[in-house]
């Protein structure tokens, strides 16, 4: 048995197209590949589309949405997507380069992040690698976010380690303009 996991080329099915146009932003007319490779699958296109999570409606300030993603992304060696964030939203969340470069080799406590952002590190680390939280994460956890937050952050954590997962199966070289990994 085989496997195709590469982007599937236009002209793509209705429902292809439809959930493309629906759910995923274009970058001046082209779909990222990784985009192209959810299309592999119409229901997993649709899916994961309904469920980016990067819209204006989440309870996270984008700065925080975006540490969660780079740090998961980075936890699962993701350049691909590490790098599309980096450069789709690093001015927006307002990162320096000591930050951007902290989420791939930086320990959660490193000095570049408030203590808020500390915790919210920590957790990600955690969930990502055991899926638990140790007590005193879970309970800054549960003082500095709230509940509908809390969600949103496992989610995101989830979600993006099955994106990591797609794009580092799939062995997607980073897109032309995106960030590649800080050497370490």
């Amino acid at each position: 048995m085989s496997y195709d996991l590469n982007p599937l080329d236009a002209p793509w099915p209705a429902a292809v197209r439809a959930s493309l146009q629906r759910y995923y932003p274009d970058r001046n007319g082209e779909y990222l590949s990784l985009f192209r490779v959810f299309a592999r699958s119409p229901r997993l296109l649709a899916k994961l589309g309904a469920a980016g999570l990067l819209d204006e409606q989440s309870p996270l300030p984008l700065r925080e949405r975006e540490i969660v993603i780079l740090r998961v992304t980075a936890n699962k060696g993701c350049e691909y997507e590490w790098g599309v964030h980096v450069t789709a939203f690093r001015k927006a969340a307002g990162f320096t380069p000591e930050q951007v470069t902290a989420t791939r080799t930086g320990p959660a406590n490193a000095a570049c992040w408030s203590e808020r952002e500390q915790w919210l590190l920590s957790a990600v680390d955690q969930l990502d690698g055991s899926g638990i939280m140790d007590a005193a994460t879970r309970e800054a956890f549960g003082q500095l976010w709230d509940t509908e937050q809390q969600l949103e952050i496992l989610a995101l954590t989830g979600f993006y380690a099955t994106v990591s997962h797609i794009a580092n199966t799939a062995a997607l070289p980073r897109e032309a303009w995106a960030a590649s990994f800080p050497s370490e």
